[in-house]
């Protein structure tokens, strides 16, 4: 017998003897038995318990007729409100190749360009659906911009849906129930871009945004506290390439100020830049008050009186 065939033999019993322990009970060696309702791998003889909290791969819905099934039953991808088909329809890919990267004929290319077109008509029926497929491209386009995570975007599209069948786009532009759909939804996620931010991506003009984002707040009734100073910090200082001591020493100024009611009636954003710029002086990360007013947006001549402001604001909490 050849030394290859003596391995293989040596892996096959290996194989057996494992397959064989798997379906015995480590203790008395007796059949197992999974039970799908518990999740539990049991022994018939002796009732050990060898696995628990196994996978359920199944549905987790229940049907109790076959018309149930057929209606609970569902495949493909998970729906997205920022799509205006919710991600339902079918979507033709622009580049004329075939499943294996091969390029098409020039027959074959006519054929999809043809069935591109007849597919954007059927996607988008009506002027409800173009007009809710533009918003949502400029929604996705803005947040692409501002840098806004995936969540900010689910938001957003779903005010704005909420903003369309409540009947508030009339008299209105597309674009500034759009815009304003973006920043109520930075608040509310936590991650507020300022105005002026907004506007640099926007098509509208700062005005028609704040009008349009206070007439959508009150009419749809959301919940949006007023931004903190110190949501801004994280994203200044890693702009500004701080360390992680700078930040946390810009919060310490921030928390200092709200207890003395420094921030009161002031700008979130000129305080969040006052206080990175103050806690980069006092760890030794000196940054010029001119990269501090480009990255956040706001003039040298803010920063300056709100980095007085508080250092007035510890002072006094120290002496007092």
């Amino acid at each position: 017998m050849s030394e290859r065939t003596q391995t293989q033999q040596r892996v096959d019993e290996d194989e057996q003897t494992a397959e064989s322990t798997s379906t015995a009970c480590p203790e008395c060696s007796g059949t197992l038995v999974v039970d799908d309702e518990h999740g539990e791998t049991v022994c018939e003889d002796c009732g050990l318990v060898v696995e628990e909290d196994e996978i359920d791969r199944g549905p987790e819905w229940r049907a109790f007729n076959a018309n149930e099934k057929d209606e609970k039953s569902r495949v493909g991808a998970p729906t997205t409100n920022m799509m205006h088909d919710k991600g339902l329809s079918t979507n033709i890919s622009w580049q004329n190749k075939d499943a294996y990267g091969n390029s098409l004929s020039g027959k074959q290319r006519q054929k999809m360009q043809r069935l591109r077109k007849w597919n954007e008509r059927f996607r988008t029926r009506d002027s409800k659906e173009r007009n809710l497929k533009q918003a949502l491209g400029e929604i996705d386009r803005m947040a692409s911009g501002l840098g806004l995570p995936k969540n900010v975007r689910e938001t957003a599209s779903v005010i704005y849906r909420r903003a369309l069948d409540e009947n508030l786009l009339p008299g209105r532009s597309i674009e500034g129930v759009s815009t304003a759909s973006v920043y109520a939804a930075a608040r509310q996620a936590g991650v507020p871009r300022s105005l002026d931010e907004i506007t640099e991506v926007s098509r509208v003009e700062k005005s028609e945004i704040a009008r349009t984002y206070r007439y959508v707040v009150r009419e749809l009734g959301l919940e949006i506290k007023p931004a903190d100073p110190e949501s801004y910090v994280p994203r200044f200082a890693s702009d500004l390439e701080l360390s992680d001591e700078a930040e946390h020493r810009a919060r310490q100024l921030l928390q200092n100020a709200k207890e003395q009611g420094v921030h009161s009636g002031k700008s979130p954003v000129g305080l969040a830049a006052a206080a990175v710029y103050a806690a980069s002086l006092l760890t030794n990360e000196k940054v010029t008050q001119m990269a501090v007013s480009e990255v956040a947006d706001i003039s040298e001549v803010t920063i300056r009186n709100r980095y007085h402001e508080l250092l007035e604001a510890e002072q006094g909490l120290t002496i007092a």
